[in-house]
């Protein structure tokens, strides 16, 4: 079982930057690929940026591709998600997600791909 925990959330500004990071408790993430997804209020869960399970191959949402960048660090069992030049669009719940059947290099952009689910942190970009 992999427990994760988002962190990092808040309030800011248009143009500004978070960092957001994902801790799992228990078993190792390196054996996962990573996802970020994101729910704003009143619409559907949608998929932001992955990981590979090996690092190496990154993907991102044409909505935040040049902006956001994911990356981890297995040594600290976290993912991260560094937003910048944020806009009123990126306000939503941020939810992290681990899979456990991807291939070394595969990651996958849908949510039924995902095993296991953070609680979500809240990002609010106000203009």
């Amino acid at each position: 079982q992999v427990q994760l925990e988002e962190a990092g959330g808040g309030l800011v500004q248009a143009g500004g930057s978070l960092r957001l990071s994902c801790a799992s408790s228990g078993r190792s993430i390196s054996s996962y690929a990573m996802g970020w997804f994101r729910q704003a209020p009143g619409k559907e869960r949608e998929f932001v940026a992955a990981v590979s399970r090996s690092g190496g191959r990154t993907g991102y949402a044409d909505s935040v591709k040049g902006r956001f960048i994911i990356f981890r660090d297995d040594s600290k069992n976290t993912v991260y998600l560094q937003m910048n030049s944020l806009k009123s669009e990126d306000t939503a719940l941020y939810y992290c997600a681990a899979d456990r059947r991807a291939a070394s290099l595969a990651f996958y952009r849908t949510q039924d791909e995902y095993d296991w689910w953070g609680q979500g942190t809240q990002v609010t970009v106000s203009s």
